[in-house]
Formats: structure tokens, C-alpha cells, sequence
């Protein structure tokens, strides 16, 4: 272990959790209801059912673009979670989609559907993956009016599949935090508390699925960036495996192997049953290698899991609640009663995760700098201070991330290369304990969604997620209801490289046998 490191990680962890009992006592354990609730059931189906409702002519594409617009529209004043809209654009492509379909033959749907799988489904589009067009200033006010010149390569292939982009949504500076609040589009709420955030960096996009206000939504995961807000909005989320998918025109971003291990365009939804169409078609020619023309029974896939990090780890780690921990086991005992192999993980060398993970931020030294300006630690801690007073053109969360990268997350050169080792000797032991046929379920987060301004105290958690990141193994947050204050909880399933099929697998019988998303107002259908 780093001492100045953990040092600092267990400070922080205290002021933390004095801050917390703060907020709990001055402010109400539970928010009113604040956004309104679905009255259209065509917001409630998954994308699979969608694709036969239009395949056999009982849909429109101009009726389900209309009503996730109209939703958006309702919803986006309680969250704002919109960076900038396409609305005409998207009901002028469902027309020709409507159009494409009712002008083909009976006969010739099958070929039309070959060809364009996703032909008038609509999508939205977290800001930093590109949509051409469309704003790139990824919530930096020195990036403002800047737009995206191409689409990223998974926005790229689902257009070519026939879906309609809807939107861009919002995302912290430089996508630098787990707090979506940025100076360009300001703070997004959280759907089910508007007290807290909505978590980041796909925070946008968290909000607009957790408030059924999209059917499906492309994001970014660097460092959780995915799976924290799909744990703070109950939805699912799943980062593929390092380097499945380029990073073409997503930011930030580099060209080193070690980003495009980190970094990953996945997929958020509602409905874990969508998941691996979705990432099928964005993966392009890449998706041979997730061989989901060869599937495994559920019942063969084996489960390992853990409560968190042990230990003197574990002692200095955020402590994860008794709720989340509780609804790993549920989801352990519901598979080992449906037959599925079931045991506690022994990863002996989880033990330094904070230094792998951090470490492996620490070393992108290609990812663009927030303040390029000036790269001296003196001048960020200054900037940081005058982010606290207002005074700042960069946001507090950014610079805190920023400060991690500038001092090698406080670890000497020789450390970085040092954690670098141990990372790569954890992801083969890892890769050895689950094999073919294994899945590990691990907290996404030790807690659900914190309050807003707390994200820098609580972001040095990140490695509960980061961790993953950093070895490019495959990660899908479950939603596993609500807890006692009405908050999402869950937990991820990581597995082996380019075996996302099995993570996606077990998702969708937890969804079967838990529900999945739970609305965070009931329905009010007419």
C-alpha cells in the first residue's frame, strides 16, 4: 500500500461520513415525488418487444419517437439532463423510416430488418460520444460552441442499423467526475431524489433512462462512468470489454493501448434484456469476438462474489451498506436456488486495488488536461481554491480529478510502474478463478446516490469501478430495487475478457426474477 495515498483516502473517508450524518440530520429523509408520472404504456416496453410491434405494422416509428419526445419534454424541466435536442430532425427520419417500411412487401421485411435491425427506434446520446452535429463541449466553457465534426463509431453503427438519434445529454466537465454539474448546462437531478446527484460522467443519460424518458442511451465509462449513474438512477449499464469498441471521436480521450483499455462506449437501459442486442450492433465487426453466436446455459454459468474490499483495504475504504450488500446476496441465493454454482471469490490481490486503479489514471499521460494552460500543481491547487469561492472558470470536481492525474494520484514514478505489475498480475488471477463460465458480483458503489457538491469527497470510492477499468474486464450494473429512503441499489457483474455475454446472461434472469427498474413514480396509465 502507498501511505500518503491511503492516508489521504481515509481522511477523506471520515470527512465524508461527517458530512453525511450532517446531511441526513438537517435535511428530510425523503423528497416529495418530483417528476411526473408515465400515463403512455408504450414508455414501459423493452426494446425486443418494441422491434415486433413495428415488424408486424402495429407501431410507428413516428408514434414512439412522438412519445419519447413528448416524455423528454415533460421530464427534462425536473432533470435537466439536455444538452441539445433533435426533435425535428429524429420525427422527419422516423417518417422515412415509417415510409421505407409500409412502401416494402410483406415479403421483403425480413431482407428490410437484415439489413437495418434498429430501422425508427430512437436513442439518445451522451454529449462526449459525438453525434455529428451536435454539441462536443463535453461541459468545459473552454470547449463552448464546439460541435462534434463526425459520429463516434457505436453512434455511427446504430445509425447504419436505422436508429434515430433524439439528443445530446449532459455531462460534467470534461466528463471529470461522478457529479453531473457543469457551468455549460448546469446541475442534473436525480429522478428519484432531487437532493442528489444523478452521478456521472453519463449522467444525462442515467436521469433520462431512470425517468423513462428513453428507451436506450449510449455513454462512456472511463472510471464508472457507466455503471454509477445506472446504480443511482436503477437502470442497467454495461462497459465492454477494454478495447472492444475505438474511441473515435469520444472525449477525452487518447490514442495510447492503455485508454482504450480504460476507456469504453457502452450502453444504459431499462431493461437488461436489450443489453446485448444493443452492443452487438455497436461493436460493428468487432462484435465476432463477444461470440454470442455461441451461448452458454445460464444454469452452467458459475457465480463468485464479494461485499466489498477485506482487510486493512476495507478499513480505509467507504464502507458499502447493508442494503446493497444484502442485494448481492439475494441475487446469490435466487441463482443457487435456480441450480447455478454460488461461492464467495478469494482474490488475494484485491488488496492494493486503490493503488492499481488510481495508478492507471495516473499513467494516461496523453489524455487531454483540463488546465493545459499551465501544467504546475501549484497553479491547479490555486485554481481549486478559487473553485470553492465561484472564482473559476473549471469546476471543483474537475480539478480534484485533475490534481489525482497531476501528482500521479501522490505516487512516485517507480510506484505507478510498480501497480501497473500488480494489475496485471490481479487481472490473471481474476481471469483464472472465473474462466469461461464465471461472473464475479462486486458493489458498483458503497453507497446510492450521494448529495449534490459531495462528489469530491466521495469520487476516491471510484475504484470500486475503476478497478475494472483499469484491467479492461467487462462490467454490467444490476438494478436491484429500492432501499429504505427510496434510493436505487444494486451491484455489478464483472466477467473474463470479451465474455460480456455472460454478464448480460445472468442480467437478464436477475431482471426476470427481480423486476429490474422500478419507477420512481408509480404509473398513471389512462
Amino acid at each position: 500500500m502507498d501511505f500518503i495515498l491511503r492516508l489521504l483516502q481515509f481522511i477523506v473517508k471520515i470527512v465524508y461520513n461527517i458530512v453525511y450524518v450532517i446531511l441526513a440530520v438537517i435535511l428530510p429523509r425523503k423528497q416529495n415525488e418530483h417528476i411526473p408520472a408515465i400515463k403512455d404504456k408504450l414508455l414501459t416496453i423493452p426494446l425486443v418487444e418494441i422491434i415486433q410491434l413495428m415488424r408486424t405494422k402495429r407501431l410507428t416509428s413516428q408514434q414512439l419517437v412522438k412519445a419519447y419526445i413528448e416524455r423528454i419534454k415533460e421530464v427534462n424541466p425536473h432533470i435537466n439532463a439536455v444538452v441539445q435536442d433533435r426533435f425535428e430532425e429524429a420525427l422527419a427520419d422516423a417518417k422515412r423510416a415509417d415510409d421505407l417500411i409500409f412502401k416494402c412487401a410483406n415479403s421483403q421485411l425480413s431482407q428490410l430488418y437484415a439489413r437495418y435491425p434498429l430501422l425508427g427506434i430512437p436513442f439518445t446520446v451522451k454529449e462526449s460520444c459525438g453525434l455529428k452535429g451536435m454539441s462536443f463541449v463535453v461541459g468545459s466553457l473552454q470547449r463552448d460552441g464546439m460541435k462534434a465534426q463526425r459520429d463516434s463509431i457505436p453512434v455511427e453503427n446504430l445509425k447504419s442499423a436505422g436508429a434515430i438519434p433524439l439528443l445530446v445529454s449532459a455531462n460534467p466537465e470534461y466528463c471529470f467526475s461522478i457529479e453531473t454539474n457543469s457551468y455549460t448546462n448546469g446541475k442534473c437531478l436525480n429522478p428519484y431524489d432531487a437532493r442528489r446527484t444523478c452521478g456521472g460522467s453519463s449522467g444525462g443519460e442515467g436521469a433520462l433512462n431512470g425517468s423513462g424518458s428513453t428507451l436506450f442511451g449510449i455513454g462512456s465509462d472511463i472510471a464508472g462512468s457507466i455503471r454509477i449513474p445506472s446504480l443511482f438512477n436503477g437502470v442497467f449499464g454495461h462497459k465492454p470489454t477494454g478495447g472492444l469498441i475505438p474511441n473515435t471521436e469520444v472525449f477525452p480521450s487518447c490514442d495510447s493501448e492503455e485508454c482504450s483499455q480504460y476507456l469504453q462506449t457502452g450502453v444504459i437501459s431499462r431493461f437488461g434484456s436489450d443489453l446485448g442486442l444493443i452492443l452487438h450492433i455497436m461493436a460493428g465487426e468487432n462484435a465476432r469476438k463477444l461470440e454470442f453466436v455461441h451461448p452458454i446455459e445460464t444454469k452452467d454459468i458459475k457465480i463468485y462474489y464479494l461485499l466489498g474490499f477485506s482487510g486493512l483495504n476495507g478499513i480505509l475504504h467507504h464502507g458499502v451498506t447493508a442494503e446493497i450488500q444484502i442485494a448481492i446476496l439475494k441475487a446469490v441465493k435466487c441463482l443457487q436456488q435456480s441450480g447455478l454454482t454460488t461461492e464467495i471469490a478469494k482474490i488475494k490481490g484485491l488488496e492494493n486495488s486503490t493503488e492499481i486503479a488510481f495508478s492507471g489514471i495516473a499513467r494516461l499521460r496523453q489524455l487531454p488536461l483540463l488546465m493545459s494552460e499551465d501544467t504546475s500543481v501549484k497553479h491547479l491547487l490555486i485554481e481549486l481554491v478559487k473553485s470553492y469561492c465561484k472564482k473559476s472558470k473549471y469546476t471543483k470536481e474537475g480539478l480534484t480529478f485533475e490534481l489525482l492525474r497531476r501528482t500521479n494520484a501522490f505516487m512516485t514514478p517507480e510506484k505507478l510502474m510498480k501497480y501497473k505489475e500488480e494489475g496485471q498480475k490481479l487481472k490473471e488471477e481474476i481471469i483464472n478463478v472465473l474462466g469461461n463460465d464465471g461472473v464475479l458480483f462486486f458493489p458498483t458503489f458503497p453507497v446510492p446516490a450521494i448529495h449534490h457538491h459531495t462528489s469530491s469527497l466521495a469520487q476516491w470510492a471510484i475504484d470500486y469501478s475503476l478497478l475494472f477499468n483499469v484491467l479492461g474486464l467487462p462490467c454490467t450494473h444490476i438494478p436491484m430495487g429500492l432501499d429504505s429512503d427510496g434510493l436505487p441499489v444494486g451491484f455489478q457483474i464483472v466477467a473474463a475478457p470479451f465474455k460480456d455475454k455472460l454478464c448480460l446472461q445472468v442480467a437478464g434472469a436477475l431482471e426476470m426474477a427481480f423486476g429490474g427498474w422500478t419507477t420512481p413514480v408509480k404509473h398513471e396509465f389512462a
